[in-house]
């Protein structure tokens, strides 16, 4: 990031979770949706959507999950736009856009279930040229997600759950090479529904496997710009709380027990604490 920073691009903090997540969608996502195995933290679509849209503008999310970037935008006053590949999570997201019209919110949601990869021709073509913001995640396996929990009250071992996807065909579970090429073809399908300048805002964070680190925000940045789309930020979001200058960790068990047991095998790692944020914008010509 550093030698970006000097190249000419902005970077910046988003201190937008300073609140544990299942406490930002209390009341305002329906309970069922939470098993959701990889959602975005309300607080930084919330952010990202004041940030680059105003008042009646279009957002769009083609890996759009339960509909956060959705849900957010209708809050907010703006037309949220979501494509999700999943039945089950498409039909969780509709739910989750009729809860958000009870609450009265002044905007508009609407989903579509299919692949994002044919994006244009899955959507209206009155889309076209009007999307002010692309504001999306890309699944990477079940590393950094999920919940942990005992069979019962303290017994038993301790296991994962709501940590998958679901069919095999999944993004989630491609190869890196074709989790890149798939993201790439998606970004590129944006472009014709972006208006001129409308940015594309990708959050995503490096996991393990095997060991290994796996770069999926260094990914994230290189099928931005093969789809056509300039980088202009690289920002990152703690998901970890600061209080007093004092970083509070919000690392799963999973997360801590696999760096524990690194560590005492002799390889030190590091708690993963921010999602990386890439800011692009569509050509203005």
């Amino acid at each position: 990031m550093g030698a970006l920073v000097a190249e000419g691009y902005l970077g910046s903090v988003w201190l937008t979770l300073q609140t544990a997540s299942r406490f930002l969608r209390q009341g305002r996502y329906t309970p069922e949706s939470m098993r959701h195995p990889g959602k975005m933290a309300p607080t930084i679509a919330r952010y990202a959507i004041r940030t680059y849209t105003g008042p009646g503008d279009v957002v769009l999310d083609p890996m759009a999950g339960i509909g956060t970037t959705v849900v957010e935008a209708m809050h907010l006053g703006r037309h949220g736009i979501g494509v999700e590949y999943e039945p089950e999570w498409a039909a969780a997201a509709a739910e989750n856009i009729r809860h958000t019209q009870r609450a009265a919110a002044p905007g508009r949601g609407d989903i579509y279930t299919g692949d994002s990869t044919t994006l244009p021709s899955l959507l209206p073509a009155a889309l076209r040229g009007r999307v002010a913001l692309v504001l999306t995640s890309p699944p990477y396996g079940p590393s950094t997600h999920g919940h942990a929990r005992t069979p019962g009250p303290r017994r038993g071992k301790v296991r994962k759950i709501h940590h998958k996807y679901g069919g095999a065909d999944n993004l989630a579970y491609r190869s890196h090479g074709e989790l890149a090429d798939g993201f790439t073809q998606i970004l590129a399908g944006c472009l014709p529904l972006l208006r001129p300048g409308g940015h594309v805002v990708v959050t995503a964070r490096p996991y393990r496997r095997a060991g290994e680190l796996v770069d999926i925000p260094g990914m994230v940045e290189a099928a931005g710009l093969a789809a056509g789309l300039e980088l202009v930020e690289q920002c990152i979001a703690p998901i970890c709380g600061i209080r007093n200058g004092v970083i509070i960790p919000r690392a799963s068990f999973f997360q801590q027990k696999n760096v524990r047991d690194a560590i005492t095998a002799g390889d030190p790692q590091w708690l993963i604490q921010h999602e990386d944020v890439a800011v692009f914008v569509a050509p203005t010509s």
